[in-house]
């Protein structure tokens, strides 16, 4: 039987995905519940004065060993001092923090979110350690936040923003649901050209393409964002293979997108079902789910390690730059979490959803498909390991966005998983550290734990290379040179937790979060 049997899960994650995102654009239009407790919560960190840490173990992320006893002077909004705590004095008037037997890391980065509600999001990311995120679905909204982040009046990580997404025709999210906004649809050199021009009018960072644009299309905005400057990433278009993305330059490829294509014994097979591909105009994204799930199945179970080998080569030549997004893939594969009780963070009505979408997720599915949804998250695990080993570079993403993924909390949910992949608790670390720092073109200001580094920390209570879990192990958070210690933490949880479901509120029926991009249901 097919991994992708029973017609009712394509519909059902379809469903899924209009609704959060109509939920999202409610949102945005709305008031924000709890921003001015939450300001009120972070704002207030920055006090002018100089900040000394002392006698912490400090994980710099460079590779070099962990070194004891240190201490780290921040000044405004840098790393003035860093050295030996005997040896490091300690400027007159500084904030002191005796961190003996803590551990200080870089703050993290998030690769692939998709943001939609600021006073759950943004609070939520900060609270995890996450100082930096990549926003995938770029939103007018996006850069309001980035300005007000900016300019010191809402507390948030700094981001970088995609472009609106660029898809083919027809394209997969066609439906007439209400959402922030709706992706470029483009079906040839033309339009594709046209897009890149527009996003970047519109002040994106980069280039997001999706799955069902055409190989012209693809390489229209592969050369006009070369020409205007822009990077471009996304999901790997379905009939473009994805050796020929990465020479084109695409930068990152989110989902495992394409690999398990060109890893596959019958990769010439699946090529040509890819190219077949049709898509009903009244259930785009539906039907095109069904039919990518038999193919991933099929490519999966007939992997190759020499055409692995040959591919990975390639990548590596091509300086591509992978994000698997494992938190993600495994809610597909392993649907549940209900009794999660970071589900205090969400928004009741969302919460009801996710646990609908994930019961509908088991009440269909034979014996024989959850057994399959097991084994394809096994070898999700060890494709990303066999990547890692051959020198392909990691990113820690989590796709913020989609069921059962927590902002903030779920990123340290990813390096657990990317270490059961086969990455260290060291390279896992780097994944949401100095590799983000590198890939962004901002490793000579952040990224690592370095004089002159921007102070963007976290304080953990015990040692992450000992175990990647304790990551979530949190003591404080610096952003920008400023300081939420433990107390100011819980109380911006708390001001979350108010924000989500505020005591005697009417449930309105709105589902406030940005549904992620929409690839991910992939194989049901």
């Amino acid at each position: 039987m097919s991994i992708n049997a029973g017609g009712d899960s394509a519909a059902t994650r379809r469903e899924f995905l209009v609704k959060t995102s109509a939920g999202a654009a409610a949102l945005v239009g709305g008031s924000m519940l709890g921003m001015p407790a939450v300001r009120a919560a972070t704002a207030a960190g920055g006090t002018g004065r100089a900040i000394a840490l002392t006698h912490v173990t400090v994980i710099d992320a460079t590779g070099a060993r962990p070194r004891p006893d240190m201490t780290v002077i921040i000044t405004g909004e840098r790393i003035t001092a860093l050295g030996r705590s005997a040896e490091v004095p300690i400027p007159r008037g500084a904030t002191t923090l005796d961190l003996t037997g803590r551990f200080l890391i870089p703050g993290l980065c998030d690769m692939h979110v998709h943001s939609a509600a600021a006073e759950i999001n943004l609070p939520l990311y900060l609270a995890n350690g996450v100082t930096t995120v990549r926003e995938m679905w770029g939103q007018p909204f996006h850069h309001e936040w980035r300005d007000e982040v900016e300019n010191g009046s809402l507390p948030g990580p700094r981001s970088v923003i995609a472009g609106t997404l660029i898809d083919g025709s027809p394209e997969l999210w066609n439906d007439q649901a209400p959402r922030p906004g709706a992706p470029i649809v483009v079906t040839n050199e033309t339009e594709a050209r046209r897009a890149v021009r527009q996003v970047k009018r519109e002040g994106a960072d980069f280039v997001k393409v999706y799955s069902r644009l055409s190989r012209a299309a693809f390489h229209g905005i592969a050369d006009e964002a070369r020409r205007q400057g822009l990077s471009f990433g996304g999901h790997c278009p379905d009939v473009v293979p994805i050796a020929e993305a990465a020479a084109a330059g695409m930068r990152s490829f989110e989902h495992l997108d394409g690999v398990w294509w060109s890893t596959s014994a019958r990769r010439h097979e699946i090529e040509r079902a890819l190219a077949a591909i049709t898509i009903d105009p009244a259930d785009a994204y539906g039907s095109w789910f069904r039919q990518i799930g038999v193919l991933e199945w099929k490519a999966a179970t007939s992997y190759d390690p020499r055409k692995a080998d040959g591919l990975f080569a390639r990548l590596r030549r091509s300086r591509s730059w992978q994000v698997p997004t494992l938190t993600m893939l495994q809610r597909l594969d392993l649907p549940g979490g209900a009794d999660d009780p970071r589900l205090r963070y969400v928004v009741r009505e969302e919460a009801e959803f996710w646990k609908q979408w994930a019961d509908a997720r088991d009440r269909e599915r034979t014996p024989e498909q959850v057994a399959q949804h097991r084994e394809l998250f096994q070898r999700r695990l060890r494709l990303v390991g066999a990547m890692h080993d051959a020198g392909l570079p990691i990113l820690a993403g989590t796709d913020t966005g989609t069921t059962y993924i927590f902002p903030g909390f779920s990123l340290h949910d990813e390096l657990a998983l990317l270490v059961r992949a086969g990455l260290s608790p060291l390279r896992a670390l780097q994944a949401a550290t100095s590799e983000p720092a590198r890939y962004l073109g901002q490793e000579h200001s952040r990224g690592t734990v370095q004089r002159g580094k921007l102070a963007d920390l976290v304080v953990l209570d015990a040692d992450p290379l000992a175990d990647i879990r304790n990551t979530r192990r949190i003591h404080a958070v610096l952003t920008r040179g400023r300081l939420i210690d433990a107390g100011r933490r819980e109380r911006m949880l708390a001001d979350v937790e108010r924000a989500a479901n505020p005591p005697g509120a009417t449930p309105t029926g709105g589902r406030p979060a940005m549904a992620g991009c929409g690839c991910h249901g992939r194989a049901f």
